[in-house]
Formats: structure tokens, sequence, C-alpha cells
């Protein structure tokens, strides 16, 4: 039998604005060929905030499942009748799963953030540093209270946005520290180092900052790839993580919940560096 032949009885998706440019729809359907889940369908829809409620009261019974990119991480809460306590912790969700007839909303980013680091040879820190304090800083702030770190410094040019991140430091236990980019030298001294900023914004700390050698620098960014703060880390012999590690490991954990079976990781992680060039 043909793939076209094949009747497909379970789908799901990502949605967010833009979308285009989404490599999930690689990663969730390279996993399904892999795992023989030849039924199943994963694909994208350019959603905005005002429309995910509509969008989703309109899905027949054969979705499993939705991945939930921006603007919809904050309105993904509002749809579902379940939260986790990370969604809940975070303020925010990216995976909606779709299940007898319940929404349950959680994050996959937070801990495949973890699930990346760990695999990249980080399991603990003492010394945590966060650079930019937008929505991503939060999924830092969870890695950091994961990784055994008791104070996180958060670097951003708006105490006010460092100041939104409180309550989540609090609730996971951690003294939140704020430094402004003037000084950018002394993120060289954290053990991890997340930089959640966009696009050339962290590029001050590639020339400023000595990396050391046993440190580890994560960059959220996948495109283009080397960032210059990536580059520099691993001229400087640190070790580098970046955001195509982060989008495997996310879509792992949200294959698993929509399919209810092991992700075959490694077949996602080579269509996903095919995708990416």
């Amino acid at each position: 039998m043909s793939a076209a032949d094949v009747r497909i009885r379970h789908r799901a998706a990502v949605l967010g604005s833009p979308v285009e440019h989404s490599l999930s729809p690689v990663l969730h359907n390279a996993g399904y060929a892999a795992a023989g889940l030849a039924d199943w369908r994963y694909a994208a829809y350019r959603v905005e905030a005002d429309e995910l409620a509509g969008f989703v009261a309109g899905l027949g019974p054969e979705w499993a499942g939705l991945s939930l990119t921006m603007p919809l991480k904050q309105a993904a809460l509002s749809v579902a009748d379940e939260v986790t306590d990370t969604a809940r912790l975070l303020g925010a969700a990216n995976t909606l799963v779709l299940a007898g007839g319940r929404r349950r909303a959680d994050n996959t980013d937070a801990p495949g953030l973890v699930d990346a680091l760990a695999r990249a040879g980080t399991a603990a820190a003492e010394r945590v540093t966060i650079l930019g304090a937008g929505g991503t800083a939060r999924a830092g702030l969870y890695a950091a209270a994961t990784l055994g770190a008791a104070a996180v410094t958060v670097y951003a040019r708006r105490p006010a946005a460092v100041a939104d991140l409180r309550p989540v430091a609090d609730a996971l236990g951690l003294t939140l520290r704020h430094a402004g980019f003037a000084d950018p030298e002394p993120a060289g001294r954290a053990d991890v180092v997340v930089s959640t900023l966009p696009a050339g914004a962290a590029d001050a700390f590639a020339p400023t900052v000595r990396w050391r050698r046993d440190a580890t620098v994560f960059d959220v960014l996948y495109s283009p790839w080397p960032t210059a703060l990536a580059a520099v880390a691993t001229a400087a012999g640190a070790r580098v993580v970046g955001g195509l590690d982060l989008l495997l490991a996310q879509a792992v954990r949200q294959f698993e919940q929509f399919t209810g079976v092991p992700a075959p990781a490694e077949a996602m992680r080579t269509a996903l560096s095919s995708a990416a060039g």
C-alpha cells in the first residue's frame, strides 16, 4: 500500500504566526514514519491569538495534539481544560494534548531545555546566567532550578522585565539578580549561560566575555547558525548547545504525549539536521 492509500486517522499540527518557517512538521512526520505510524500526519497552520479558541473548537476527534508557538503560548492556557504544573508555573504552554474530549496544556520547552543540556553532558550547575528576560527566560529559570542552582543572574536592558520574572524565580526557590548590558564580562564566570536573545542582540557578549573551557553556552537560536556568541564560545573551548537541540528535545516530549509511544529521537534528529542544512 502506498502512502497515498493510507487513510489519515490521527492528526497534529503546529500553530502560530508566522509559522511557515517551522521545522516541526519535519520532526514529527519523520517520527511517525520511523515509528510505523502510517496513519498519522502533522501540519502547520497560521493562527493568531484571537483565533485560537475558534480553531481548537472546530477540530474533530482525529486530532491528538497541537504544538504552539508565538503568539499563542499564553492564549493556550485559556482554552485548556487542564493545565500542568509546569505550564501554570511558567505562565505559558507550547503543547495542547487533545484526548477524550479534553484539552491539556503543557510546557515542553522548559524540560526540553534541561534534556538538551543533559545530552550535551551538563546535568548540574551552581552558577547560571540568562541573557534576556523574555518568555524563554522562564524556561531558563526552570532549567537553572533543575540543575541545582541557587541563584540566577539575568542580563536585561530593562529592570522591569527582570522584575516580571521574580514570581517564577521565587516559586522555583531561586535568588534572582539583574545585570545590565554595559558590563557583560562577568557572564563568563557562570557554569551555564543561556541566551534567549533575538538574532544579533547577544553579539556584544561575544568578543567581551572570556568563556571558561568547562562552561556550557546554550544559544536558543538556530538560524543563522552559528551565532557570533556560539562561534566565540566554541573557539574558547566551551561546550555549546543550540536552538536545534532545544527544538528536537521539546518535540520528542510532544511526540510521546500526542502518540503514546516512545519517540524515535535519532530518526527525528537526522531529519531535522537534513532540513536545517
